[in-house]
């Protein structure tokens, strides 16, 4: 067996040296030559070459998988950007577009999937349940007869405890010295200076002098008499008032904090919740959580409710969710910086540094995060964001954050398409610089696994990104049922995109927010072999990967005695 190397590869709890064994296991009798950067072949020129094979027993055998068939569910914007621009090319963050009254049609959902959308939001605080269906079911229509794959998350409303609302379907302006009442009292439409919170005790522990701020600093109020529950202020900050603000308090200059026991979920979300189980939606975004608890137990009733797996992911966006912050995020499925409702509760300078402890913690605990809230808030109204937008989303791509999201910008925006463009090309931008610049350190992640199975996937996917980086492949390609080895190695954040092959549907559309992961929906057999060789031959068939490419492979497919985690790197004949 003739295989060179030119230096060790060290793994997180191994050293692999390639001329002689890895774990205890001869390497493939087929040449191998490289030098820490790109793979190629050597003088035998053709074959698998197995790098690294771990396997368990287990006690129960797995049940038989249908053979995988010769197709794909390729992603068609996937696949088109894979042509075009190679695999490097390929944008590994993840986009999140808000669906509104400006991008509600047919034609317009069906160009921001072209544009990349890869995650379609839906607000349950505005428009009616019909409106809802029919969004939903035209992206399920698209992806069914278009070959998108376009993953559908409900963002609850959650108590509201923190929200005002002048009644007028547009925005105010607040002037200067005008006097308002925030009151509780319920009334139909808009009275003039007149405002209503939506929770009856919104002023306890109020008192004449308290700043009331509106959406972070949009504009501000001063308390100058408390009459019953109701409050009468000055506007001190002119600005903008939005319907359905929100609002808190302050007091010497410090949030004044105020313990509502309310329940993070109102009836009205329970009710949204069971609809989405019903029209069969991916995420859902859980608003003002204030513990694990609270997520722990949606996700409880979603996995009686529902047959199929729904993510829960925790919007971080008050201060008692950011005291708070690893053990939501250890619970949840994902988290969601609200950044635009968290600069109500904390001082906007600690925004940037909040945000990146955020991201950190969460590819720490392996959770994906997305970053939201006026990333590009000037497009709204005008084509061209500012510079100083385009640098905060450079700076969330290159924290490494696993998605952005456009809010107002897609939802009732002018120029929504050209918001998604920007987003798409200075991530894309930035994705590279960082590689270029060799920005990416392998973090040092915690072992997260328990148990020596979880160990043993995780250390894996750990080494396999070393080696994938160090040879220089262009794919790694891995085969998963529930995506957790697809989450390991996109935590690693490697230089090559992931292409996840699974035969389940829900586990593809949660991929679907994973950084650098591009999952792909096939049936597949419990032959290793037969599963590489047939998905490799369909894509070659496609055009998508041509004879010389490298690929290393991963998977925990079960054979039916054994819980195998294996590594292999192949050259495509």
């Amino acid at each position: 067996m003739a295989v060179s190397c030119n230096s060790i590869i060290v793994a997180k709890t191994w050293s692999l040296n390639f001329e002689k064994r890895i774990f205890g296991v001869r390497v493939s009798d087929h040449g191998v030559s490289c030098s820490g950067r790109k793979l190629k072949m050597g003088r035998i020129g053709k074959g698998v070459q197995a790098i690294a094979q771990v396997g368990l027993e287990e006690k129960d055998s797995a049940a038989k998988l249908t053979p995988l068939e010769g197709s794909l569910g390729f992603d068609a914007v996937s696949e088109m950007e894979l042509r075009e621009k190679g695999f490097l090319g390929l944008r590994k963050t993840k986009l999140v577009c808000t669906i509104g009254p400006a991008c509600c049609s047919l034609e317009e959902l069906e160009k921001l999937a072209l544009g990349g959308m890869n995650v379609a939001r839906l607000n349950m605080c505005h428009n009616t349940r019909e409106w809802h269906l029919d969004v939903i079911r035209k992206i399920k229509r698209l992806n069914q007869e278009k070959g998108f794959c376009v993953s559908i998350m409900i963002d609850t409303e959650g108590s509201q405890i923190h929200v005002v609302d002048h009644g007028a379907p547009f925005s105010l302006k607040a002037e200067e010295g005008s006097i308002w009442l925030f009151t509780s009292d319920k009334y139909e439409g808009s009275v003039p200076f007149t405002v209503q919170a939506n929770y009856e005790g919104f002023s306890e522990g109020i008192k004449v002098g308290d700043e009331l701020v509106i959406d972070g600093g949009m504009a501000c109020f001063e308390v100058f008499e408390k009459i019953g529950s109701d409050l009468r202020c000055k506007c001190s900050d002119p600005g903008l008032f939005l319907p359905r603000a929100k609002f808190s308090f302050w007091r010497d200059g410090k949030l004044v904090e105020r313990n509502n026991e309310l329940p993070t979920l109102s009836a009205k979300d329970w009710d949204d919740i069971e609809f989405g189980i019903s029209e069969g939606i991916d995420f859902v975004a859980m608003s003002f959580v204030n513990g694990a608890d609270s997520v722990l137990s949606l996700k409880n009733y979603l996995t009686t409710k529902s047959s199929r797996s729904i993510q829960v992911l925790a919007k971080i966006e008050s201060l008692e969710s950011l005291q708070k912050l690893e053990e939501i995020v250890e619970s949840s499925d994902g988290i969601m910086v609200a950044r635009g409702d968290l600069g109500v509760e904390i001082p906007l300078e600690k925004i940037p540094t909040v945000q990146e402890k955020i991201v950190y913690v969460c590819r720490q605990l392996n959770k994906p995060v997305i970053v939201a809230s006026q990333l590009l808030e000037s497009m709204v109204e005008y084509p061209t964001p500012t510079r100083a937008e385009v640098a905060d989303v450079s700076e969330a791509v290159r924290q490494y954050s696993d998605a952005l999201m456009l809010s107002g910008e897609s939802a009732i925006g002018l120029y929504g398409h050209k918001a998604l463009s920007v987003l798409q090309m200075a991530s894309s931008r930035m994705e590279l610089w960082s590689r270029e610049e060799n920005q990416q350190a392998l973090l040092e992640n915690p072992q997260l696994g328990v148990s020596l199975p979880d160990r043993i996937a995780e250390e894996t996917c750990n080494a396999a990104v070393e080696i994938a980086n160090n040879l220089a492949v262009d794919a790694i390609f891995v085969y998963t049922k529930h995506g957790n080895m697809a989450s390991f190695l996109s935590r690693n954040r490697p230089n090559s995109p992931i292409f996840a092959f699974t035969d389940n549907e829900s586990t593809r559309m949660a991929l679907n927010l994973q950084w650098g992961v591009t999952p792909l929906l096939a049936n597949l057999s419990e032959d290793m072999e037969a599963n590489i060789s047939i998905t490799t031959s369909v894509l070659k068939s496609k055009g998508l990967v041509k004879g010389g490419d490298s690929v290393l492979v991963v998977s925990d497919v079960a054979p039916t005695s054994l819980t195998f985690q294996s590594i292999q790197v192949k050259i495509i004949e």
